[in-house]
């Protein structure tokens, strides 16, 4: 099989020599000379073994790099891993060196964060939990507590459903915060955002500089629920996730929350369960049969 120059060859002919119709004509010429070469090492079969040991490599590599546990699991196993009921959008909230990062670092890996930094931004965990008979899968954003990242922290307060404000049971200075954060969370997150108040390091009880009795009093005020939780330990740790996971299914379940508004930061896993929803709606406002 014979090959037609592209028209580009003919016209540089034309052309005086250095002009910049000549270098775009030599360019066209040199793509198309790169187009003929690949045809041609196609025909002969040297592309294929080429892209092939391309393949090979890329292959190589792939196995090479660390994965995901969830990448480990069978086709079964990871299908019933990655399915839930619902979504939620989590945040971990609160002043610097309060331990968010290692409460979040106990609840997914369920060990202590021994050589833990001030979070750079924000920081993302999730983890799939069974709550009320229902699989919820948590997006929990860990927030960092220093001022200059406040501004790009807010960003992330939007659509989230529920949240840990996290304070120190040994410093004052992060319990006097506290009404700051949760004027954040309830203004750009949303007015009905789950919140529930940790004071960590718990195992720390003889430096203690906030009592207990004066936390519970100010989640009482601002209707928030109320723990004392270890990353250290582990104590209270998934509770406290748990217990905000609970009432959030219970205020859907009322019809106080509703999945389908946006910017409610709570989704559907599973399709039936959004149509099992909508019948009853449309049965609440359905006219009564007349019984004449």
């Amino acid at each position: 099989m014979s090959f037609v120059p592209p028209p580009a060859c003919r016209v540089r002919q034309s052309l005086p020599s250095g002009s910049v119709a000549w270098y775009t004509a030599a360019l066209v010429a040199r793509a198309g000379g790169e187009w003929r070469r690949k045809w041609r090492r196609r025909a002969r079969g040297v592309g294929r073994s080429r892209d092939c040991s391309r393949s090979g490599a890329a292959a190589s590599e792939e196995q090479a790099r660390p994965r995901r546990h969830i990448a480990t699991l069978s086709g079964r196993d990871r299908v019933m891993a990655e399915t839930y009921d619902f979504l939620f959008k989590f945040l971990v909230i609160g002043s610097a060196g309060t331990g968010k990062s290692c409460l979040l670092h106990q609840f997914i890996e369920n060990k202590f964060k021994q050589d833990s930094n001030h979070t750079i931004g924000v920081e993302f965990g999730s983890r799939v939990v069974n709550v009320g008979g229902k699989t919820v899968k948590l997006q929990i954003w860990d927030t960092a507590g220093q001022e200059r990242f406040r501004s790009v922290t807010r960003s992330y307060y939007r659509g989230a459903a529920g949240a840990l404000l996290v304070y120190d049971i040994t410093s004052r200075e992060t319990y006097n915060s506290l009404a700051a954060w949760l004027t954040d969370a309830r203004t750009l997150a949303s007015p009905n955002i789950v919140v529930i108040l940790c004071g960590n390091k718990k195992d720390l009880d003889p430096e203690r500089e906030v009592t207990f009795l004066e936390a519970s009093r100010f989640a009482q005020e601002n209707e928030l629920m109320f723990l004392e939780t270890s990353a250290l330990t582990g104590e209270n740790v998934e509770e406290a996730f748990l217990k905000c996971a609970r009432t959030i299914l219970n205020k859907i379940d009322s019809g106080e929350l509703d999945p389908e508004r946006m910017g409610s930061g709570i989704q559907y896993g599973d399709a039936s369960l959004r149509q099992l929803r909508q019948p009853r709606s449309a049965q609440a406002v359905a006219p009564q049969p007349c019984g004449c």
